[in-house]
């Protein structure tokens, strides 16, 4: 069961950088749900990724194009492949990052 949470819920500043929130969620064992974002300094998630990743990691979940999330089509195929990486979690331990849909 997945279960969304903002920043507020879980006591992280909205002005946190993705390596903190990286970390955070990987502390806590939360899938962390994005955009997709650029590479932009020391700190951005990919970098984090890049420099953090190991073989027990939960992947980062990247929504491809946040754009196109109002369209019925493209949000049911980001929660068919959210729902298929959560059902074979397993599976995806260590990858880094998994771009859906």
């Amino acid at each position: 069961m997945f279960r969304l949470v903002t920043f507020r819920e879980i006591g992280l500043p909205l002005a946190s950088t993705d390596r903190t929130i990286w970390r955070f969620a990987q502390a806590h064992g939360m899938l962390l749900l994005t955009g997709n974002r650029n590479m932009d300094g020391a700190n951005s998630l990919e970098q984090t990724i890049r420099e953090e990743n190991n073989a027990n990691a939960l992947p980062v979940i990247t929504i491809a194009r946040l754009d196109r999330i109002v369209e019925r089509d493209y949000r049911e195929a980001c929660v068919t492949r959210l729902a298929e990486i959560g059902l074979y979690l397993d599976n995806y331990i260590g990858t880094g990052r998994q771009f859906i849909p």
